[in-house]
C-alpha cells in the first residue's frame, strides 16, 4: 500500500523523471530515505557497536535485495523501493547509493568520537539531501568541473550542516569550519562516494577543532 501511494506520487502525470519537477519528487522521495541514516547517533548513545552492527546488517540485507533485483527476482518493499527512487544514471545496474551511505555512518561512528561522529552523520543526512533536493529543485547555476552540481545545491549543503553543527556544538567557528568542509566535499564530481568522503571530511573536521 505504502509503495502503491509512492509509485503514483512519482509517477503520475507531469512529474516524470525527464522534467524539473518530476526530477526533484524523486529526489524528495530518495532523500526522504536518506535521511533516515540521522537516527544512527540516537542509537550510537545507546550503544555504538550496536549502532554499527545494525547498519552492517542493513548493508548486506539491502546488497542482497539489489542483486537479486538485478537477476530479476523482486525483494517485498526493499526492490520496489529501490525502483521508485532510481535515478536515470543508475536504471541498468546496481544501486550503490544506500550501501554508500551506510558505509559513510559507519566511519563516522568508528572514526570519530562524540561530538564529531554525530556532526559527520548529520552532516551526510542533512547536508546531502539539501543540496540534492534544492540542487535540483532550483539549481541553475552549475559549478564548473563538479558534473553538474549547483550553487543553490553547495549553498543549501552549507546551510544545513551549519545549522545541524551549531545545534550539536555550539561553537560557531567550528560550524563554519565544518560546513564549509561539508559543502567543498559534497560538490565534488564523486558520485555517491560523496556519502564517504562527506563524513570523513566533515567529522575530521570536527575532530580537529572541537577536541580539547
Amino acid at each position: 500500500m505504502i509503495t502503491k501511494y509512492v509509485e503514483s506520487w512519482v509517477s503520475r502525470p507531469g512529474a516524470g523523471a525527464r522534467t524539473v519537477g518530476g526530477a526533484a519528487q524523486v529526489e524528495v522521495f530518495r532523500k526522504s530515505i536518506h535521511l533516515t541514516i540521522a537516527a544512527v547517533p540516537a542509537i550510537a548513545a545507546v550503544d555504538v557497536l550496536a549502532a554499527a552492527g545494525l547498519l552492517a546488517v542493513g548493508i548486506a540485507i539491502y546488497a542482497a535485495a539489489e542483486q537479486a533485483r538485478i537477476a530479476g527476482v523482486r525483494v517485498a518493499l526493499i526492490s520496489e523501493l529501490t525502483v521508485l527512487a532510481l535515478r536515470e544514471r543508475d536504471r541498468h545496474g546496481f544501486v550503490l547509493g544506500p550501501v554508500t551511505l551506510g558505509l559513510g555512518a559507519m566511519l563516522a561512528l568508528l572514526l570519530y568520537p562524540e561530538p564529531a561522529a554525530s556532526v559527520a552523520i548529520y552532516a551526510l543526512a542533512f547536508g546531502d539531501s539539501a543540496a540534492a533536493v534544492v540542487g535540483t529543485a532550483v539549481g541553475r547555476i552549475r559549478i564548473p568541473f563538479t558534473g553538474g552540481k549547483s550553487v543553490a545545491g553547495s549553498v543549501a549543503c552549507f546551510l544545513a550542516v551549519l545549522a545541524v553543527t551549531l545545534h550539536v556544538t555550539g561553537n560557531l567557528n567550528a560550524s563554519l569550519a565544518v560546513a564549509a568542509a561539508a559543502a567543498l566535499l559534497e560538490a565534488a564530481p564523486t558520485r555517491d562516494y560523496d556519502n564517504l568522503l562527506v563524513p570523513a571530511g566533515a567529522g575530521l573536521v570536527a575532530l580537529a577543532l572541537l577536541q580539547p
